[in-house]
């Protein structure tokens, strides 16, 4: 498990936005945006998915599934990406567990 991040190798992990971020729809833009403390992030389209579903009540495999199965994807490919996502977001304080 990565101190800094809360977001490690487990399954069970329930990952969510830290207390102080936002992720909005930036009406202006006309895109997603994460709205941190002297921060704004504009996340892709993927990154945004992946958020969204970054609540607290799913667990990091809920998320892999779900994500698999709607974009009809491969699972293993899926979660190493998505961990991978959740561990850099986790280093910089956007995501935590």
């Amino acid at each position: 498990m990565n101190a800094g991040s809360g977001i490690g190798p487990s399954g069970a992990a329930r990952p969510r936005l830290a207390p102080h971020v936002r992720l909005s729809f930036d009406a202006r833009r006309a895109r997603w945006v994460v709205i941190a403390p002297e921060r704004l992030l504009l996340p892709d389209e993927t990154a945004v998915e992946v958020l969204r579903r970054c609540n607290g009540d799913a667990s990091l495999d809920d998320i892999t599934a779900d994500l698999a199965r709607a974009f009809d994807a491969d699972r293993d490919e899926i979660a190493r990406d998505v961990g991978a996502l959740l561990r850099d977001l986790g280093d910089k304080g956007i995501i935590v567990a």
